[in-house]
């Protein structure tokens, strides 16, 4: 299986003028975590990470300490994640036939959820991680006023890795390019293809770091699993 992580957001929630993927965690770069658990996953076999250029110096010098066995390679990112994606698509190797997108912001993503996908990802055309809703939902027009509250029942929060067949999440892609979609997420592409999307149980410590909170949060979890 191939992973491509986007590794190329910025930290301003995080009140960070730098990648917040090189922000520390535990004596560890974020992206650092997010590749020792694919490291450690038994189906991932190739990794790219998708960097802008700035940062790549940075990049280079995390794998360095970390000393991963798997092949690495770096890819061009692009102005937007949609674009880096793209990007990301055109790098793999020859002959991918499956892939599978995580942001390295979800550094506690955990070596059995990318096993767990990719196994699934053999029976399906692609799928998403995700959890379901606790908190109860409200649509609010722009007056801040709510409209709607829908069935808690029918909604996922959605997390990655998300996975799909390289040839029509490349068609999706172009598609998306020709028509001027801008979406925030692969699956969207593919909901917009109309190709089926399944949903694969995530884990409720996959959180995306975003802000010192969600760090603060995080260095509980790690500091729980060992």
């Amino acid at each position: 299986m191939h992973l491509l992580i986007p590794a190329a957001g910025m930290g301003k929630r995080m009140g960070s003028s730098r990648n917040k993927l090189l922000i520390t965690l535990l004596d560890q770069p974020l992206l650092a975590w997010t590749l020792l658990a694919a490291e450690q996953s038994k189906s991932i076999e190739w990794i790219g990470i998708i960097y802008q250029s700035e940062d790549l110096k940075d990049l280079e010098t995390i794998l360095g300490n970390i000393s991963l066995a798997k092949p690495v390679q770096f890819i061009q990112g692009g102005s937007t994640r949609q674009e880096s994606v793209y990007n990301g698509l055109q790098g793999l190797p020859d002959g991918a036939e499956r892939v599978l997108i995580h942001d390295g912001a979800r550094c506690l993503a955990t070596p059995d959820l990318f096993d767990r996908c990719a196994n699934i990802l053999k029976t399906c055309p692609g799928l998403i991680a995700a959890i379901t809703v606790k908190d109860t939902i409200k649509v609010v027009d722009s007056m801040g006023i709510v409209i709607d509250t829908p069935d808690r029942s029918n909604l996922w929060a959605a997390q990655t890795p998300q996975g799909f067949e390289v040839k029509l999440l490349k068609a999706c892609h172009e598609q998306g390019r020709n028509l001027g979609w801008e979406v925030t997420d692969d699956a969207a592409l593919f909901e917009k293809c109309n190709l089926p999307v399944t949903i694969v149980p995530g884990e409720e410590t996959n959180l995306k770091i975003t802000t010192p909170v969600d760090l603060a949060i995080a260095e509980f979890i790690l500091r729980s699993r060992a």
